[in-house]
């Protein structure tokens, strides 16, 4: 039996968001394709009609994560646009630290990127210029001195290591975990200028 084009997009969407999920979870390499369709509610068979491979899901599915989390960096729930500060304790904080499925896509897949395809790491490195972008903007705005540029980036380094670090150690050091994103909230505070 055909599917509907409408059917179709559904299912595509359905396997993006949940590989999405899955590969914040558990990594790339750590999910399965089979897998992937059946949380999904599909078949692998049926991500093979959307995918030519897992690698170009991933991709796609990563695409999908971080412009879910430029959004949140952009707007808040309320639709308005967050203050650096906001921005920045939001992001550091242990709540977005310990939801690694719906947190930053960058943080929770930075040590693996460098192991998969040029596809891939190209994403990544879109939602990093993305996540610096916004950055650089605040800068800008709180008028910064010196090369925006290189603080952002500074920043947007920051931000996605304190989150993968502070994750690493949290089962066995917890409250290390949390000096690692209070020590990174400060220094990235001290980038932008904050007064402390």
């Amino acid at each position: 039996m055909k599917v509907s084009k409408e059917k179709a997009a559904q299912n595509r969407a359905a396997l993006v968001e949940t590989a999405a999920r899955l590969f914040r979870e558990r990594g790339i390499d750590g999910v399965g394709v089979a897998e992937i369709g059946k949380a999904a509610g599909l078949t692998h068979g049926a991500l093979y009609a959307h995918f030519a491979s897992k690698e170009e899901l991933a991709a796609e599915a990563l695409a999908y994560g971080l412009q879910i989390g430029h959004e949140r960096m952009t707007r808040t729930p309320e639709g308005r646009a967050p203050g650096l500060s906001e921005l920045l304790d939001s992001y550091l904080s242990e709540e977005k630290r310990d939801d690694i499925a719906n947190g930053c896509a960058m943080a929770a897949s930075a040590s693996e990127i460098g192991r998969q395809d040029e596809t891939i790491s190209a994403r990544y490195s879109e939602g990093f210029e993305k996540m610096t972008a916004v950055f650089e903007k605040h800068l800008h705005a709180h008028k910064v001195k010196g090369d925006l540029r290189e603080k952002a980036v500074a920043m947007s380094s920051a931000l996605i290591g304190a989150i993968a670090a502070s994750r690493a150690v949290l089962k066995s050091r917890p409250e290390l975990a949390n000096e690692i994103l209070r020590a990174a909230r400060r220094a990235v505070g001290d980038i932008a200028g904050e007064k402390a």
